[in-house]
C-alpha cells in the first residue's frame, strides 16, 4: 500500500509532463515524425515566444486568488504599435526599448492601482484595458499596418527576420557548434545546482534520495541536449529563447526563492490570514498587474519582431493562450498553487498540439475546440483533486 500512494503521489506530481510526452508521442507517429523535425522545433519556440512570456506574468496573478488580466493582447498590441512608430522615426533602439517597457509599466500601475488599492474586481478592470487600448491601438496605427522589416537590429534582437538565431562561432557546414556548446554549459550548470542543493539537504539533516535526483538530471540533460542538437540541426538558438530562458530563471527564483515569491501564494491560500499576519496585500496584488504590464510590453517587442510589423489585430486572444498556459500548467483556479516551471509545460503543451493539429492539417475551428476541452480538462483535474485531498 505505501508503494502504491508514493507511486500515485509521483504520478500526480508529474502528471502534465508525462501528458506532455504521450502528446508528442502521439503527434510524432501522426505526424510520421515531423513534429519533432529541427526547423519544426525552432518555430515551436519563436511561435510561441509570447506565451511563455505572457503565462509567467499571468500566473503570479492567478496566484493571488485566481484572479487574470484580460487586457494583456490589447496591451502587446498597443505597445507594439507605439514601438513600431518610434521605430520608422529613427529613434535610438534602446530607447525605443526603454520607453516600450516604460509604457508597458505605467499600464500595469494603472490597471494594479484600481485593483489593489480601489479593489475594483480584477476581471472589471483589465476587461475595461482590454477594451481602451485595442481602441488606443486603431487610433496610433489608424487601421493601418506599420512594417518595421528594415530596421534589423531591433527585429533581429527579439527574434525576428531571418537571421534571429546565435550565430556559430565556428563556422562548419550543416551544424551549429554554439548551439551544443551552450546546450553543455547550461547542462553543466544545472548539475552544480541540483549539486549545491542536495549539499544543503545532507547539511540540514535532510534524506537525499540519489535514485530520484540522478533520474531528475539524466532526465533533464536529455531534455536540454536534445533541444541544443535540434536546434544545432538548423540555424542555431533562435534569439527569442534567450529571452523566455531570461524570464523563466529570473520568475522561477522569484516565486521560489524570496518573500515577495512567498506572499503571491499566501494571499491566494488565505488573503485574510496573510493580512492578519501583517503583509501588505494591496502591495502584493499591485506587483502582480504591475509587473504584467511589463511582461506585455516584453511580449509586444516580441510579436512585432517575429512579425516585422505592428496591426491592430495584434495580440488578439493572447490573454486565452496566457490563462490557458497558466491552468494546464497546474496553476489552482481559487490561487495559491502554481509554478513557473509548471506554466511553462503547460505552454509547450499548448503549442505542441498547435503544431501537431496544423501539420496533420486539421482545420484551424477544431483546432479551437481542441484547445478548449485541453483547458477545461485541466481545471476539472485541479477541481476534483483538491475535493479528494478533503
Amino acid at each position: 500500500m505505501e508503494n502504491k500512494a508514493k507511486v500515485m503521489t509521483w504520478v500526480q506530481k508529474y502528471t502534465m509532463i508525462l501528458i506532455l510526452v504521450m502528446v508528442i508521442i502521439f503527434f510524432n507517429i501522426q505526424t510520421n515524425g515531423k513534429i519533432l523535425l529541427p526547423q519544426n522545433i525552432t518555430n515551436l519556440i519563436s511561435q510561441n515566444a509570447y506565451v511563455f512570456v505572457l503565462a509567467v506574468g499571468m500566473l503570479l496573478c492567478i496566484l493571488t486568488g485566481g484572479n487574470i488580466d484580460l487586457s494583456v493582447g490589447s496591451v502587446v498590441c498597443f505597445v507594439g504599435a507605439v514601438g513600431a512608430l518610434m521605430i520608422t522615426s529613427d529613434m535610438n533602439i534602446l530607447l525605443v526599448i526603454v520607453f516600450m517597457l516604460g509604457i508597458g509599466l505605467l499600464i500595469g500601475i494603472w490597471q494594479g492601482y484600481w485593483v489593489a488599492f480601489v479593489r475594483v474586481p480584477p476581471f472589471i478592470v483589465t476587461l475595461a484595458g482590454m477594451l481602451v487600448f485595442r481602441g488606443l491601438s486603431n487610433v496610433v496605427l489608424e487601421g493601418k499596418a506599420v512594417s518595421i522589416a528594415s530596421y534589423s537590429t531591433f527585429v533581429q534582437m527579439f527574434g525576428g527576420g531571418a537571421n534571429c538565431y546565435i550565430p556559430d562561432i565556428f563556422g562548419f557546414e550543416g551544424i551549429n557548434i554554439t548551439a551544443i556548446i551552450i546546450g553543455i554549459i547550461i547542462t553543466a550548470c544545472y548539475i552544480a545546482y541540483e549539486a549545491k542543493v542536495m549539499s544543503k539537504q545532507r547539511a540540514t539533516g535532510q534524506n537525499v534520495f540519489m535514485q530520484k535526483v540522478i533520474l531528475k538530471v539524466v532526465g533533464a540533460t536529455a531534455i536540454i541536449m536534445f533541444f541544443a542538437i535540434q536546434f544545432s540541426q538548423y540555424k542555431g538558438v533562435p534569439t527569442a529563447l534567450i529571452w523566455v530562458a531570461l524570464i523563466v530563471a529570473i520568475y522561477g527564483y522569484i516565486t521560489s526563492k524570496t518573500t515577495i515569491g512567498r506572499h503571491f501564494y499566501a494571499v491566494g491560500g488565505n488573503e485574510k490570514a496573510t493580512r492578519l499576519s501583517g503583509i501588505n496585500t494591496s502591495k502584493v496584488y499591485f506587483i502582480a498587474y504591475a509587473n504584467m504590464g511589463l511582461l506585455s510590453a516584453l511580449a509586444g517587442m516580441l510579436t512585432i519582431a517575429r512579425m516585422t510589423s505592428a496591426q491592430p489585430t495584434y495580440g488578439t486572444n493572447y490573454e486565452m493562450d496566457a490563462i490557458s498556459a497558466c491552468f494546464i500548467g497546474g496553476a489552482s483556479a481559487y490561487g495559491g498553487v502554481g509554478t513557473v516551471p509548471g506554466v511553462i509545460i503547460g505552454a509547450l503543451l499548448m503549442g505542441i498540439i498547435n503544431l501537431g493539429m496544423s501539420i496533420s492539417g486539421v482545420d484551424s475551428n477544431y483546432q479551437k475546440v481542441v484547445k478548449g476541452l485541453v483547458l477545461l480538462a485541466a481545471v476539472i483535474f485541479d477541481i476534483v483533486s483538491k475535493r479528494k485531498k478533503a
